[in-house]
Formats: C-alpha cells, sequence, structure tokens
C-alpha cells in the first residue's frame, strides 16, 4: 500500500501511457522482457539507474520502478549510479515530495543519504549520489539502465552487467533557476514514472 497522495497521483498516471511513442514502448518492452525472463531465474532482480552525476533522472528512475515493483508484486531491487558522484539533486527531491513520497535525511554531508518512504510498509534505506559501480550496488548480474545520452554514450559496455538498456531521458538541469524550473522537474518525473509503470504492466501480464 502507498501513501494516500502517492496513490492519487499513480491513479492518473494511465493518462500519460497514451503519449507513450511506439518507438518508446518497443525500447521500454525489451526491459519488460528482461524482468519478465529473469523471474524464472532467480528471487530478487537487481537494477542499476545510471546517468552521468546520479543526481536526478537516475535517482527517479530508481525510485519510480521500486514504486511500481512493489505495486506489482515484481520481486526487484533498484539502484542508481553515475559515471561520477556529485549529490541527490533537491530540485529531483521536491519534485518527487510534491507527489506524494516521503523523503528525508539527517546527514547534513555534501552528497546526503536519503530515506525514502513509499507507504507505511514499503522503505528504500538509502538513495545518495554514487559511482554505479560503488556499495552497496551490485557489481555483477544486473540490468544497466542508461538514463541519460552522455552516460550512454560513455558506457557502451557496463562491467558487470548481464544486460544493458538506452532509456535516455531530456536532462531538468537546464531549468535550474528560471521560472520554469518546478514544471520542468515535474514534468520528468511523471514521464520516468508513466514509463516505469508502464514496464512493470507489461510485466505482469506476462
Amino acid at each position: 500500500m502507498v501513501f494516500p497522495r502517492l496513490a492519487e497521483y499513480i491513479s492518473h498516471l494511465s493518462n500519460e501511457l497514451a503519449h507513450i511513442s511506439p518507438e518508446r514502448k518497443a525500447a521500454l518492452t525489451k526491459l519488460s522482457r528482461y524482468i519478465s525472463q529473469e523471474m524464472d531465474s532467480q528471487k530478487e532482480i537487481p537494477l542499476i539507474f545510471i546517468c552521468t552525476h546520479n543526481s536526478r533522472r537516475s535517482h527517479m528512475g530508481q525510485i519510480w520502478a521500486q514504486v511500481f515493483a512493489w505495486q506489482y508484486g515484481i520481486p526487484l531491487a533498484t539502484f542508481s549510479g553515475g559515471t561520477e558522484a556529485t549529490a541527490f539533486n533537491p530540485n529531483a527531491i521536491a519534485a518527487l515530495i510534491d507527489v506524494g513520497l516521503d523523503i528525508r535525511t539527517q546527514d547534513t554531508s555534501a552528497n546526503p543519504h536519503y530515506r525514502v518512504q513509499v507507504g507505511p510498509e514499503h522503505i528504500i534505506k538509502e538513495v545518495f549520489s554514487k559511482k554505479f559501480g560503488d556499495s552497496p550496488n551490485p557489481t555483477s548480474g544486473f540490468g544497466a539502465i542508461m538514463t541519460c545520452t552522455d552516460a550512454d554514450e560513455a558506457c557502451p559496455f557496463v562491467p558487470g552487467a548481464k544486460a544493458r538498456f538506452s532509456l535516455p531521458y531530456e536532462d531538468p538541469k537546464r531549468f535550474d533557476g528560471t521560472d520554469l524550473q518546478a514544471k520542468m522537474y515535474a514534468g520528468r518525473s511523471r514521464q520516468i514514472a508513466a514509463e516505469m509503470k508502464y514496464v512493470m504492466d507489461q510485466v505482469g501480464k506476462g
């Protein structure tokens, strides 16, 4: 069960599925097929969402994929990482909190560790910026989802990955400090949420 405000937000995501292009659905279906195949061979399926700085899109991917995996009862363990480490961006955090996720930290370091709560029983205990090969990320047997063009091009081969998927998203960073900042972060989060819902829905139907 998820928090009521988050549940309401999720209920409206079905409207977004009609806007996913056939080309994009084809890419997402490759990921859903991989997850379905892995469900036959192991208990927990690790996925790492990768972008350059592990600050925005990869965290959104990690969190939304885990939300829908829990909702559909799919045994996923989601992670995120970058080609370099920075920090989970406050604008991305704000966009996720705004739709009903509970994101908290008592860490005052330059790279805080966050606790993300989806509902009373579902918590992602440690969300922070790291390189994709750093702990606690798995080092082998995982699916790698490339969420930005730069990381996609820089890492044509991801060491330890069992499979690799190209799902780049436009970076909301370029709207930082503008009047469109909140709108663009909300839109990117919504796109990623809708696409992860589509992926898990396909797995559920499989």
